[in-house]
């Protein structure tokens, strides 16, 4: 195998582990968003302040699921209580916590038509976003295949239309993700 070669494999290795990078990021941020089941991983961005320093949330207690539509939040440290319920109401979430001095309990309401369609909508624009950092890396990846010297047209070519599978296999990836989420979501 020439030297050329190598490089363009190289190339096109590299491009699909960025991709792989994007649909990893794309997973954690569908998880962030509600769907009718309670999930731990809603609670990901939000950060406490404890002792004078924001920490996520998940680094001062333990969330649980004991119900499908029940998160209960357990603090190490019972003083961090007050904290993680502000830190709670002031997320986007729209979700009052119950404390009972102890834990915290965070009891999802059935979700409105309405609320499913914003969150549908919102899946469909990270799924875009996504698209659009895979399409950065195609992009990217052709023009460094382009610059590669020595190498024919047909290799060229060859190589881009290697790069175009690689970027449709991870777009329908990403699609079939936000598919199973909206269905999720609009599950009743």
């Amino acid at each position: 195998m020439s030297d050329i070669n190598i490089e363009a494999k190289s190339i096109l290795e590299k491009a699909s582990k960025k991709m792989d990078k994007t649909i990893e990021a794309f997973k954690k941020e569908l998880n962030t968003i509600r769907s009718n089941r309670a999930n731990p991983a809603m609670l990901e961005g939000i950060m406490v302040e404890y002792y004078g320093t924001e920490v996520p949330i998940n680094q001062i207690a333990t969330i649980n699921v004991p119900e499908p539509r029940v998160l209960l939040i357990q603090p190490y440290d019972k003083n961090s209580l007050s904290a993680i319920e502000k830190a709670i109401l002031k997320s986007d979430l729209n979700l009052n916590p119950q404390n009972d001095g102890n834990v915290i309990r965070l009891i999802l309401p059935e979700m409105t038509q309405e609320r499913r369609m914003e969150l549908v909508k919102l899946v469909k624009n990270k799924l875009e976003e996504a698209k659009v950092a895979i399409r950065n890396v195609r992009r990217d990846a052709n023009d460094e295949i382009k610059k590669l010297t020595g190498i024919s047209k047909d290799e060229q070519k060859h190589y881009q239309d290697e790069v175009q599978k690689i970027t449709d296999n991870h777009i329908k990836i990403l699609e079939e993700l936000a598919h199973k989420k909206e269905q999720s979501i609009l599950e009743i």
